[in-house]
């Protein structure tokens, strides 16, 4: 790597709550998705891992929220690990 370019951290917050908040939104609208076109059976696996998820208007906010959750944490958890590997590479 050429001298004088830094390298870029991400801000684990940021990008946690972009990815919670993107994740949300395509739970909750896949969810409605499904309803309208009328059911399906990939979707309705989400209730194994997000508690009181269902395909239903209850369901969607529910898959929303876990949804937010789940993002959240993952984003977190890879800009945290981008974080180390780019700081261990130099």
């Amino acid at each position: 790597m050429r001298k004088g370019v830094k390298k870029m951290k991400l801000n684990k917050k940021a990008f946690g709550l972009t990815c919670g908040i993107l994740w949300g939104l395509i739970v909750f609208v896949a969810t409605f998705w499904v309803m309208f076109r009328g059911g399906g059976n990939t979707l309705a696996l989400l209730d194994k891992f997000y508690f009181g998820y269902s395909i239903s208007y209850a369901g969607a906010f529910i898959g929303l929220v876990w949804g937010f959750i789940d993002g959240f944490i993952g984003g977190w958890i890879f800009a945290w690990l981008y974080n180390r590997f780019i700081k261990s590479g130099e």
